[in-house]
Parts: C-alpha cells; structure tokens; sequence
C-alpha cells in the first residue's frame, strides 16, 4: 500500500461518524393504565361490582372469571406456533376483546414483577418489585423478589391489597389454584392472596378444579397457574422440541378448562412475558463479571441478562451511565434511573410514576436489551447464565402477551 494510500484509508476512518445510542424514549413502553397486564384484574373485578376499582381496559362484565397465567407464553411465541397450539390459535382473532391485539407485560417483562402487575392491578413503580432482583435500600443487598432472598416482610415490601383481597371483601367467590409449593410463598402473599389457595400438582387437576370454583359462586373470580412453558425455553430454549411439546401440552390444557366453563362465564388466558434464544457466544453474551470496563463504578449487578438494574458506587452514577451508554447503546436502551422514571418504563408519569418507598430500589442506571444481547454475569450469576432462552426487555417478543377469551 503506497503512503497516499495509507493515508487516505487514514482519513476515512478519521470521517466515519461516531456509534449513536439509541434514544432510551424511543423504548416501547408498556401501555399502563390502558392495555397492560396491571389493567386486567382491574377490569375484571370492576365489571363484578368490586368498588373502588377503575381500569383503562374495556372488557364485557361476567359474573365468573377465571384467569389463566402461562408462564413464558408471549404472543409473538404463540402466533409462530400454531401446529403446536390449535386450540390457543383458534382464539388469537378474538385477543384483547376482540380487538385481535396483545397485552404488554411490563418492564421487566419478569415473572415477579408481572404477577404482581396481575394481582395488584398496579405498575412495578408501585407496587414495588421493580425486576428480578433489585437492591433492598435499607439493607444495601440484592434483593431475588422471585425467591425472596434475602428474606423481608412481604407486607412492608409490598403494602397495597390485591384485587384478590378486595373482591374477597365484595364478596366475590375468589381463590387461587396452582402448585401446592406457592401456597405460602412471601410473592404469593404480596402479589396473589386473597380468598383461598388452592394447591394441586397437575395441571388437568388444577384445570378441573378451577372449573369447580368459577362454578362456586354467582360470582367468582378465580386465578390458575402453569410453570412449564417458561421452565423448558429457559433450560431448552424456545427453539426445542422440549419448548414445543410443552406447547401442545398447555394447548391441551386450556381447551380442558374452556370445556367446562359454567354458565355466564368468562375465561382469560394470557402470559406474563415471552422469550428469545440467544446464542452462547461473546458477542450475544458479554460477561460482566470479565468486563473491567463495565464493572468499573459498579457496586451492584441488579436484574437479568436483558433487563439490568447497575447500582453505582457513590458519586459514580453519571461515570456508570457514560460507559455503559457507549458501550451497549447502540445495543441496549440505557438511561438513568430518572430518565427511566419519566420515560414511563415503571408506569406513567401522570399517575405517579414511582412511590417513594420504590424509587431506590431502581438502578442508578437501567439497561433494557434491544438486540440480540444479554450482559450476563458468569461468576457471579452462574445458573442465570446458562440460560439459553432469556426475557426482560421490551421488544415485542419479550414483552407481548396475549389476551385470549372465552365466554360460555
């Protein structure tokens, strides 16, 4: 290569523009208040005559509902399997009250933070379980809000009743049926208490039981639960024939439950979040706990691989958001935790965005995947890491969740 060569190869790289970060409001927020997970016991229990209860979400009133949580079955999942799930196929027109539309989760789009989305009628912001695992502020540990560790008083972590809780007090037959190992859970406490537990192992046990309570009651409000979906794509991965046959399995499932539905009776079946694959190599993985860049100011690792909570040492905050913006921003959403506030990634600003009691425990500084990445965490997070299917960001296939309905 000759020197004019070189040089002008010189000053074109010197002329290639610089990597822009995304914009953290060009997210796509959850729509809270409207058509998020938050809003459908809401809807539900108002439409019985609960008081107190307002939702954006318009749905018919039915004297009987049962809701119907699949963990992991995001809508975009769903709507690319219809050989695995005729039946759940056969009811996606009708999705979101005929609207043929999903529901969003939330952010994270995480089991603990939507099931208590679900139960509470409320945004993460306040009903204050704000990711996987986030920092306890009077403690200065990371908090696991799906397994509670370290242990804390559910009720002071999480103050507000369910709308279990209140439709109970209305009167409404309520209950809960899933895993007899959730029954006295601190997340069952905070997030699904109201009426009576119900514990039963199978699913077509759980599925005939729900059954027999929305059945209980002139009026009744019953909730049911299946585990499997998201436990095969974490360990299989969504691509698996494990994933699928779990699939079919819940397919089978829900149609066993529509089949009984008692008179003047509606079932809602949808999802907490959905998944996606990613490969096991760096540049899908980047390993924070071998990345000295961004680890740098760090003092904790808070939340999943997707969805990161980055709590900074004191006086490094604006440190920790300047490199992990250039480092993941063309990848990641990253803001800090009051530009996430006010871009409404934990609720709408115009309702209050976050309580007090909430607002430390979201990172100095949050990261939301928007491509194929992950920041895992391979010393320190061991188990998590050899996930192969991953979830907590606000794309679509994360975030979306269906709505599906069936009247008898």
């Amino acid at each position: 290569m000759s020197d004019s060569t070189a040089g002008s190869a010189t000053a074109s790289r010197w002329h290639e523009p610089e990597p822009v970060p995304l914009d953290f409001r060009s997210a796509p927020v959850p729509r809270y208040g409207t058509g998020s997970l938050a809003d459908l016991l809401p809807a539900v229990a108002a439409g019985q005559g609960v008081p107190g209860l307002t939702s954006g979400l318009a749905l018919a009133p039915a004297d009987r509902v049962c809701v119907f949580l699949v963990d992991g079955l995001g809508w975009e999942l769903l709507r690319a399997h219809p050989a695995e799930a005729p039946f759940l196929t056969s009811l996606v027109a009708g999705s979101l009250g005929g609207t043929g539309a999903p529901l969003t989760a939330g952010f994270p789009s995480t089991t603990a933070t939507s099931l208590a989305s679900v139960g509470t009628g409320l945004p993460p912001g306040a009903h204050g379980l704000p990711g996987y695992t986030v920092a306890d502020p009077a403690t200065g540990q990371l908090m696991n809000q799906l397994r509670w560790q370290p242990w804390t008083d559910p009720h002071a972590w999480q103050p507000y009743p369910t709308v279990f809780q209140l439709a109970d007090a209305a009167g409404v037959h309520t209950c809960q049926v899933s895993a007899p190992t959730f029954a006295e859970t601190p997340l069952t406490k905070v997030a699904l208490s109201g009426g009576t537990f119900h514990g039963r192992l199978t699913g077509e046990e759980r599925m005939d039981l729900a059954a027999e309570q929305l059945a209980a009651g002139d009026r009744s409000l019953v909730y049911t639960y299946y585990s499997e979906v998201d436990g095969k794509g974490h360990r299989f991965g969504v691509d698996s024939d494990e994933w699928r046959a779990q699939l079919r399995y819940v397919d089978g499932l829900a149609q066993r439950l529509a089949e009984q539905l008692p008179p003047r009776a509606a079932l809602y079946i949808t999802a907490d979040h959905g998944m996606i694959d990613l490969p096991f190599d760096p540049e899908s993985r980047i390993d924070f706990d071998e990345d000295w860049e961004l680890r740098a100011g760090v003092a904790l690792l808070g939340g999943e691989g997707r969805a990161r909570h980055v709590y900074a040492v004191p006086g490094a905050a604006s440190d920790v958001l300047a490199v992990w913006r250039e480092v993941l921003g063309e990848r990641m959403w990253v803001a800090s935790r009051d530009e996430a506030i006010e871009a409404g990634w934990f609720g709408r600003p115009g309702d209050g965005g976050v309580d007090e009691r909430v607002y430390r425990r979201i990172g100095d500084v949050v990261a939301a995947a928007s491509a194929d990445v992950a920041i895992v965490a391979s010393r320190t997070e061991p188990k998590e890491s050899a996930m192969v299917g991953l979830h907590g960001s606000m794309t679509p296939v994360e975030q979306l969740v269906p709505l599906l309905e069936v009247r008898s």
